[in-house]
This record gives C-alpha cells, sequence and structure tokens, in this order.
C-alpha cells in the first residue's frame, strides 16, 4: 500500500508540473496569435493547443478509463462544429479521444516493462464539410515506471567449486541478476546481493554478486564436509523497505588437495609362498587407504629393507591401488624358510604445502617359503663329453650327477630318453649316471650327438614321484682313419710332340679327417708298371703336385692313353696313404700346343665335350626314338579297325587312297550287285578300269554263268540270294584265292570288302544292291508275308500313284 501510495504522490507532482508547462506555453502562443490578427501583417504558424507528450502511470488499477489529457484547438469554438480524430500506435483500442471536447483516455492497464511509451498523431476536421481545420500534429505518451518487478537471476540453480583448505576470501562464483524496472527513473532497478543461506562458510559482495569463502583453511575440510547450498538473494529499491527480493540456489563443491598421506591398514602382513613358485609369481596383496581422491590418492610401495629384498618385488595395483608381493628369485625351502621385509607407502603426487615427516608410511612383511616335493636338481644345467671315434663298445664317455633337493634325499635313477637316441647308441647306468657306448660311431658320418639323460626320483616304496631331463652333448673325436684320394676325377691329354719335364696337369687330394694341425699331403709315383718311363709326380709342397713327360715325344698311334698311378699319402699318425689314377690321352696338337685331334676313345674327354654331356646326348637320342616308335604304334592301331563290325552289316564299297598314284583311274571298285546277278558278271569286268602300269600276267576267273529268269519276271533279290547261296560263296572264294596268288592283281590301294549276310533271316535280304534296274511296277504284298511290322510298309509301296496325287 506504502508503494502504492509513494507511485501516485509521484505522477500527481509530475502532473501538475506538466499542466503548467503547458498552460504557459498555451497562453504565449495566443498572445503571439491575438498580436498578429492586431496588426495584420503576419500569418499565424502555430496551433495554439499542440502538446509534445503526456504522462501516464503503468499498472492502473482503477475500473474507469485512465484519463491522459485534453488537446484543444483553436478552431474550437464551442459551437460543436470541430471533430477531434486520433490515429497512431493503440488509437482506438488502447487509446480513445473525445471527439467532441479532445479528452484523452486509456482503455486498459499498460505495462511500461512491456512497451515504454506510444506515438500517435490528432487533427481536427470540420463535422460538416470534412475538412481539416489543424495540420495533423504527432504527439508522445510516455508510461511512468513503478516498481512492478522483482530481480531475476540469469539461472535458477548455480555450481561452482573451489578447492579446500583455501584462503578466507577466495573467488568461488559471481551471480547476476536483471530488474525489468526502469533503471533511469528512481531506484526500482537499483539491486544489493545478499547471503540468506550458506553462513559462516561463504560470503557475497553486494554490488557484484562474487561469492568468497568466508572461513580460513583449517575450517574448509573437504574430508570433514564436501558439498555445500549457499541461497542469495538480490532486493532492488537498493535494498531499502518495499523493494522487490529475487532469490537463487548456488552449489559448491569443495575439490580436492592432497592434503592426506596414505596409511596402511594393518602394521603386519603375514603371507606363505610354495618353494617352487616361478619369478613373477604373486605372493600377496597389502592396502593402504588414503582419504584423498583420484591423483592425490594415486600410490606407490617400494621395499625398504629385510632379509628379502633380493627375493621378492612389489608393484602397485593401478585399479585397487594395492601393492602387489612377487617373487623375483628362485625359492628353496632347504635353504630358508621365511623372509621379512620393510613395505614403504607413499603419494605419487606430492604437494609442497602439506608435505610433512607423515607423508609416508610403514608396514612389515613376513613371507613363509612351503616345502614341496621338487624334482631331482642335475649339477648342471647341461653337459658336453668327449669321445673318439674310435672308441670301443662300454667305454666311458662320461657322466651326470643329479640329487633330490628336499630334505628327504629320496634316491635317483639315471636313463635315457630315447627319443633322443633312436638308434640306441648310448646308454646310462641307473645308479651312478655314467654314459657309455652301444655302438660303434663314425665322425664323418655324424660328428655330435645330443641325447637327453632322465633323472627320475623314487620315494621308499620305491615308486617313481618327480623326474627331470638334462640335455648331454657328445662329441666325437677325430682319428686319422681316412685316406686321401683325388679331389676330383682327372683326364689330361699330352701332345705328340713335346719336351721332357711339360707339366701337364696339376692335381690335389681331400681328405674326411680333420687333424687338428691341419692336412698335409704328400704326393708321389707308384713304384710298379711302365708309367715311370713315360711320366713323373713333382710334389708342390703345397698339397698339389704337378703331372711332368718324361719324353719329347708319344705316338698317337702305337699308344693313345696312359693311365699314371699317383700315391697320396696324409701326415697324421697312423699315416693314411691311396692310390689314384691319372688319365692322359695322346693327341695331335698345334705348335701353340692346342689340341686338334685324338682318337675315337679320347674324344669323350675332349675339352669341348665332356662324359656327362655325351651322357644327356645319348638319353636325348633314346627318348626320341621311343617316341618315334610309340608314334608308329599308335598310327597302326587306328589304321586296323574291323572289316565288318558285325555279321549283319552290309558294306558295298571301301575304297582308301594311301599314294600319290593315279586317283580315280587308279582305282576299281567291285560292285556287290554281281553276286546277286552272275549272269552280268562277265560284261563287268570287260569294262572295268585296269591299271595302266601293271599288266595282268594271269587271266581273271569268273563264275559259272546263270541262266537268266524268264522274261518279264523279275524276281526278288532276296529270292536270288536263297537260290544262289552256293554260288555266292564259290564265287567270294574264287576272288579270295585270286588276289592271294596274283601280286599284280589291280588295284594296289582299294580294299574290297565282301560281306555277306547269309541265310536264315525272316525278313530275308532287305537291300536294294540286287534289285533290277527296271522301272517297271513291282508287287510289294509279299511284304505282308514278314509280319505285322512290314503290313503298313507294303500298303504304301503297294499304293497307285493317284493314291498321292
Amino acid at each position: 500500500m506504502r508503494t502504492f501510495l509513494l507511485g501516485v504522490l509521484w505522477l500527481c507532482l509530475g502532473l501538475s508540473l506538466d499542466a503548467v508547462s503547458l498552460i504557459g506555453q498555451r497562453r504565449m502562443e495566443t498572445g503571439a496569435g491575438a498580436a498578429a490578427r492586431g496588426e495584420g501583417l503576419l500569418k499565424r504558424v502555430r496551433r495554439g493547443w499542440m502538446w509534445n507528450q503526456f504522462f501516464l502511470q503503468e499498472e492502473y488499477t482503477g475500473s474507469d478509463y485512465q484519463y491522459i489529457g485534453k488537446l484543444q484547438s483553436d478552431q474550437d469554438h464551442g459551437n460543436g462544429v470541430v471533430k477531434y480524430v486520433l490515429s497512431g500506435e493503440g488509437a482506438g483500442t488502447v487509446f480513445v479521444i473525445d471527439e467532441n471536447n479532445g479528452d484523452l483516455h486509456a482503455t486498459r492497464r499498460l505495462d511500461r516493462e512491456e512497451k515504454a511509451f506510444y506515438v500517435l498523431r490528432a487533427t481536427v476536421v470540420n463535422k460538416r464539410t470534412g475538412q481539416k481545420l489543424e495540420p495533423e500534429t504527432e504527439f508522445t505518451i510516455k508510461l511512468h515506471d513503478i516498481n512492478d518487478n522483482e530481480p531475476q537471476f540469469s539461472k535458477e540453480v548455480y555450481t561452482g567449486s573451489v578447492p579446500e583448505r583455501s584462503d578466507i576470501g577466495t573467488s568461488v562464483i559471481q551471480v547476476t541478476a536483471t530488474d525489468a524496472d526502469d533503471s533511469m527513473y528512481g531506484n526500482s532497478a537499483k539491486l544489493v546481493y545478499s547471503i540468506s543461506q550458506g553462513h559462516p562458510y561463504f560470503s557475497v559482495d553486494p554490488n557484484t554478486g562474487l561469492i568468497r569463502t568466508a572461513l580460513g583453511p583449517g575450517d574448509m575440510d573437504r574430508e570433514q564436509r564436501e558439498h555445500y547450498q549457499v541461497v542469495i538473494e538480490a532486493k532492488d529499491m537498493a535494498g531499502q523497505r518495499g523493494g522487490l527480493t529475487g532469490t537463487t540456489v548456488v552449489n559448491i563443491t569443495l575439490t580436492d588437495v592432497n592434503d592426506n598421506p596414505p596409511r596402511f591398514t594393518q602394521s603386519i602382513y603375514q603371507f606363505a609362498v610354495p618353494e617352487s613358485s616361478k619369478s613373477g609369481t604373486p605372493v600377496g596383496r597389502i592396502q593402504a587407504t588414503d582419504r584423498d581422491i583420484g591423483r592425490n590418492a594415486e600410490m606407490f610401495f617400494t621395499i625398504v629393507s629385510g632379509d628379502g629384498m633380493d627375493m621378492f618385488d612389489i608393484s602397485t595395483d593401478k585399479d585397487t591401488q594395492e601393492g602387489v608381493i612377487t617373487v623375483s628369485k628362485s625359492l628353496d625351502y632347504e635353504k630358508k624358510q621365511s623372509y621379512t621385509v620393510e613395505i614403504q607407502v607413499q603419494n605419487t603426487q606430492m604437494d609442497p604445502r602439506f608435505m610433512s615427516s607423515n607423508s609416508k608410511d610403514m608396514a612389515t612383511v613376513r613371507i613363509a617359503v612351503e616345502d614341496v616335493d621338487e624334482p631331482p636338481l642335475f649339477d648342471k644345467a647341461s653337459y658336453v663329453m668327449d669321445v673318439k671315434e674310435d672308441a670301443a663298445l662300454g667305454a666311458a664317455v662320461g657322466s651326470v650327477s643329479a640329487m633330490d633337493p628336499d630334505s628327504a634325499r629320496s634316491m635317483v635313477k639315471y636313463s635315457i630318453d630315447r627319443r633322443t637316441d633312436m638308434d640306441r647308441l648310448f646308454n646310462v647306468h641307473p645308479g651312478n649316471g655314467s654314459v657309455f657306448l652301444l655302438k660303434s660311431l663314425d665322425r664323418e658320418e655324424n660328428p655330435w650327438h645330443n641325447i637327453s639323460v632322465i633323472a627320475t626320483e623314487f620315494s621308499k616304496s620305491n615308486n617313481p614321484r618327480q623326474i627331470s631331463h638334462v640335455p648331454v652333448y657328445i662329441r666325437l673325436l677325430d682319428i686319422n682313419d681316412n685316406a686321401p684320394t683325388f679331389a676330383t676325377v682327372y683326364e689330361t691329354f699330352v701332345c705328340e710332340r713335346t719336351k721332357a719335364g711339360q707339366r701337364i696337369q696339376t692335381v690335389s687330394a681331400v681328405d674326411a679327417d680333420e687333424p687338428s694341425a691341419g692336412h698335409k699331403f704328400f704326393f708321389s709315383l707308384a713304384s710298379e708298371g711302365n708309367h715311370r718311363s713315360n711320366f713323373t709326380v713333382r710334389d708342390n709342397g703345397d698339397n698339389t703336385a704337378g703331372i711332368l713327360t718324361r719324353r719329347a715325344s708319344y705316338s698317337r698311334l702305337l699308344q693313345s692313353v696312359y693311365l699314371v698311378p699317383v700315391v697320396i699319402t696324409d701326415g697324421d699318425y697312423p699315416m693314411q696313404s691311396s692310390t689314384g689314377t691319372l688319365t692322359v690321352r695322346v693327341c695331335t696338337c698345334d705348335r701353340e700346343g692346342n689340341m686338334e685331334l685324338c682318337n675315337a676313345e679320347a674324344l669323350s674327354s675332349s675339352p669341348g665335350l665332356s662324359t656327362g654331356a655325351l651322357i644327356a646326348i645319348l638319353l636325348c637320342a633314346i627318348i626320341l626314338l621311343m617316341i618315334v616308335v610309340l608314334f608308329t604304334a599308335l598310327k597302326r592301331q587306328r589304321k586296323q579297325e574291323p572289316l565288318i563290325i558285325s555279321k549283319e552289316d552290309v558294306r558295298d564299297n571301301v575304297v582308301s587312297y594311301n599314294d600319290e598314284g593315279g586317283g580315280e583311274e587308279d582305282t576299281q571298285a567291285f560292285d556287290i550287285g554281281a553276286l546277286r546277278h552272275p549272269d552280268a558278271a562277265a560284261a563287268l569286268e570287260e569294262s572295268a578300269k585296269q591299271r595302266r602300269d601293271i599288266i595282268p600276267t594271269d587271266t581273271l576267273l569268273y563264275p559259272p554263268h546263270r541262266h537268266a529268269a524268264p522274261s518279264g519276271l523279275i524276281m526278288p533279290p532276296v529270292a536270288m540270294a536263297s537260290r544262289d547261296n552256293g554260288d555266292v560263296r564259290e564265287f567270294i572264294n574264287q576272288r579270295v584265292l585270286e588276289n592271294d596268288c596274283n601280286p599284280t592283281a589291280p588295284p594296289y590301294d582299294s580294299l574290297a570288302t565282301y560281306a555277306y549276310e547269309g541265310a536264315g533271316s525272316v525278313a530275308e535280304s532287305l537291300s536294294s544292291l540286287g534289285s533290277a534296274s527296271s522301272e517297271a511296277e513291282q508287287d510289294y504284298h509279299y511284304l505282308s508275308d514278314w509280319g505285322p511290322r512290314f503290313r503298313k510298309l507294303a500298303d504304301l509301296y503297294g499304293a497307285e500313284d493317284s493314291d498321292f496325287s
């Protein structure tokens, strides 16, 4: 109510001032107009009723229209002729004017925050004529502000944070509120901030809204309290009584700093681990706690002292921040049954502001080693043994040794893993581990043998329990048991004309043995034979020797090949020697000593053609010959086709042309129709063509003439064949005999096939070869006698031509 009364007083005061100003202005304009009329020299240029602006209070709560002001024109003489007209923003709806007297009213409640002023235009017209009496004038209606809007914050809820243990006055977050009222008019929009909830931890600046810490580092501890809710108020009217208030909530979180060291959950830890544990095997986990969070709670563990510093390691599990103790070296229960270590824990991220002597913590860890049944333990990880390759069977190669590492000291027996000694060359004594030979060895065949020896632990009841393996490498020592030989097969030649002492070849030797001092070979000529008068051997002293001539000339015709035996001796003990033969061929040479001609037996060893090349050439020739023979055999097999596939097959003529002869003139085919008509055989033979290059020496034999059929009767070929079966056979036999006995009988390139179906067929012969050549009509009714399958055929052939027209 007080606020409303103050607003009314301000409005009244404003209207009074405006009214005084307008009245004075109107009087001045009226006086000036009168002077002008009295002088009669000047025109009136301004209207006496013009107002620049009106003022209206917002949020009017009355029931009647709110009066704004009055428009008055000099043309209005009160006779009711003048009409006031209003236009512009809100004219007719928000604002109305009394057209008779010019009174302005607002029709509804207005809000300055929605619209602060309105621009309107007014004029006066003659009611009767509608003519404008005054030019249109623009004026403004402004709304007077009242404190009707409370402050509004930009967020309903703010979220801020500040590190724990911060100093007093540390900035946290700034809040901001706004007021929709007019900040240029009074204190309606002047805001003051205050804190209504959050004491005594935080404070707020009344002018800026900046929130700060209000307590010291000792009171702002995250581990004691992490979250705070602060309520901030913003009040207008500069905080005076009667002002409007807005509020917001600020959630403030204390962020963690590393102000707490890690601490072990217990001072002594105890673990047990089997002695058989390998390196890296986990022993146990120790736990430490830290009141801090995140990176400030990360920690690492170290072993700082104790008799197990070298036997164990400790690391940090990144997920759980636990210390994991692991085995670093092999444990032996028989040597040491327990260990004690001191473990230290500290943070990885240290804050210098809070570092102190208590930033680390210590704990004692006791680790007991548990006894397990272990396999036998060899005194070496592997064994290397040497033995001469000529060692006798049963000779000792070496020995292995293993023992039970447990306190029980169980009995150990030895054996060889036969998977590593498939040939059973070695064996081992089961009691003392001595390795000896079972078979003879040869270094040149295999210089090393790798076997595995097994040590088995037996219990008191003689039951095997634990086994272990150890590799044994046996090296064979070389002895001189191989004689040297030529490095390759040597073949050379000597010219017929040469000179004594001429070197024709240099030879070298190889030896499968490998003496420690290296090879030393000696070469000499064998003492036996007559070769000593032809060639000699000169030892070069570098494990090579030269073959020299002892004569000035050799005869290829007298002796073309010489075999020179060369004795090769090594220099090791016991001395070994062998004899190698050098083949020397005598050849004709030019003046420069180049070979020109050797005997046939020497060609194979000529420099241009080696033995291997000759063997390859011979193999190629044999392969080609086999291909030719195979091709010929396949070709012949293709030609030998059966003359008659079956006895029912009848072929008139099979003519083949296999040479480049006379072509058609060189061919004489036989018409099998002659078999059916023996009477025409003589005429057929006389008209046949003979080869021009052969004169027959024998007269052809013809079968006896047969009687002709009665005139006018044409016998079917089947009837003729059945009648003359014997004559046909006789004719064929004569023909075959004729061609067999006469080698000059033509044709040479013709194959005459005489095939006869024979008797016994129900249908007899269906061939048309023996049919008469007459065009006379024939009777086909006999086909009906062959059976139902030929009855339809008889009907077709017996039909008259008119039936088909």
